[in-house]
């Protein structure tokens, strides 16, 4: 799961937005600097993660991959259930795209404190919101894998591994709301 799946999760499960995003930047277990809601956010995103990984929906799918391939296949996943998400959405939601993504990113910039007290950095709504919408076609989800490959060492793995992720998509589609429906029942311990 990605940012557009972990937001849409904090919706369903009427947690923090902020924390569903901060998941992936706070370090370690010890969360009692921030809010309780946001600790909550935190506990939920790094479950759903794990859970993700776990999911036999999701092992099939890093197997289509193939040897070489597959170490890099939970990233390029992760922005696969974020496309399917964003065209889907009306399945998923009956707010618009566009308004939940703005609503999500207002509310994460107005958490800008929590960022950067885990070492992020402030969210933009207007700028969030538009990577958000832009998941939906097929040039966000290439910027975002570009993005996401020049922060590695050695980006050519990550570039290669993403090859032909529209058909992965396609391939995924059917499975998404499966995961999505599972991943919503995600209690912490």
């Amino acid at each position: 799961m990605n940012f557009l799946a972990h937001l849409w999760l904090a919706e369903q499960t009427k947690t923090s937005f902020a924390g569903a995003i901060l998941g992936d930047i706070a370090r370690g277990a010890d969360l009692s600097a921030y809010p309780d809601d946001i600790a909550h956010g935190i506990r939920l995103h790094r479950m759903v993660d794990a859970t993700t990984d776990r999911h036999p929906l999701s092992v099939a799918a890093r197997v289509r991959f193939g040897q070489g391939r597959r170490r890099y296949a939970g990233i390029v996943m992760d922005l696969v259930c974020d496309h399917i998400l964003a065209n889907d959405w009306k399945k998923f939601s009956d707010e618009a795209l566009p308004d939940f993504c703005l609503r999500a990113s207002i509310d994460i910039e107005q958490a800008a404190p929590w960022f950067l007290h885990a070492g992020g950095r402030a969210i933009e709504a207007q700028g969030f919101s538009k990577l958000l919408i832009s998941y939906a076609g097929p040039a966000g989800i290439e910027y975002a894998i570009s993005r996401t490959a020049n922060r590695m060492r050695d980006p050519l793995p990550l570039i290669d591994a993403a090859k032909g992720w529209e058909a992965v998509a396609e391939e995924f589609r059917a499975d998404l709301p499966v995961l999505l429906a599972d991943l919503k029942r995600v209690e912490l311990p």
